[in-house]
């Protein structure tokens, strides 16, 4: 099994090929799962923490791609490193997509996840079953210590939002989300069984794909 060591060190071979890669967010619960799902690159992953010196961007863009670009570029930039940084979200059709990209500031930034599940669940209090259709987004960008962007992976999971929260596992709205064919929510699911068909897990499974055409590992 592959290895992942926390340290800065020597960044690219000498044909520019990324050998370790900044995480470029805080979240410790999408950390965790980066952590599993790309272990078959073998590639060390390098915190944010580790960084301090960095502040946080402002995201200002209208979709999860142009986030997930925006950070990838700010932070490869100002650490020198190549940098990976996810965008993702829950966007459910009754509500025209909402929360999307505001999902991590939906109901304002010191809103706990308890609480924006809850506003969530009350703004679909008069839906019926049918109508509570939903998918998670998860777009993956990776830059070169320019800044400049080499690839874009994106997974995105169906599913439909559970009548209340259900489950102590995952993070985020996990508990709310029902994914398509599934009677539980991925916050009743355990690791594994998530990333199997979570939009990270295949966001992922693209990334590890293009990484090993562009590595050619």
């Amino acid at each position: 099994m592959a290895m992942f060591f926390y340290r800065i060190g020597h960044f690219m071979t000498s044909s520019n090929i990324p050998k370790s890669i900044l995480i470029a967010t805080g979240n410790k619960g999408k950390i965790r799962e980066f952590e599993q799902l790309l272990l078959p690159l073998n590639i060390l992953l390098v915190k944010l923490d580790e960084l301090p010196f960095i502040a946080e961007p402002e995201e200002t863009g209208t979709t999860f791609h142009d986030n997930a670009k925006l950070k990838a570029e700010y932070y490869a930039t100002r650490s020198g490193l190549w940098s990976m940084a996810d965008d993702s979200g829950l966007e459910i059709d009754h509500l025209k997509g909402a929360p999307g990209v505001l999902s991590a500031r939906y109901g304002g930034a010191d809103a706990s996840y308890s609480e924006k599940m809850r506003l969530v669940l009350d703004k679909l209090a008069s839906t019926t079953e049918s109508e509570r259709s939903a998918q998670f987004v998860s777009v993956i960008a990776l830059a070169d210590p320019s800044g400049t962007v080499r690839l874009i992976a994106e997974g995105v999971c169906r599913g439909s939002i559970a009548d209340a929260p259900r489950g102590t596992h995952g993070f985020g709205y996990d508990p709310i989300f029902l994914p398509a064919g599934f009677d539980r929510t991925f916050g009743e699911m355990n690791d594994e069984e998530k990333q199997s068909l979570s939009h990270r897990g295949k966001a992922s499974i693209q990334f590890i794909r293009k990484m090993s055409d562009f590595t050619g590992v």
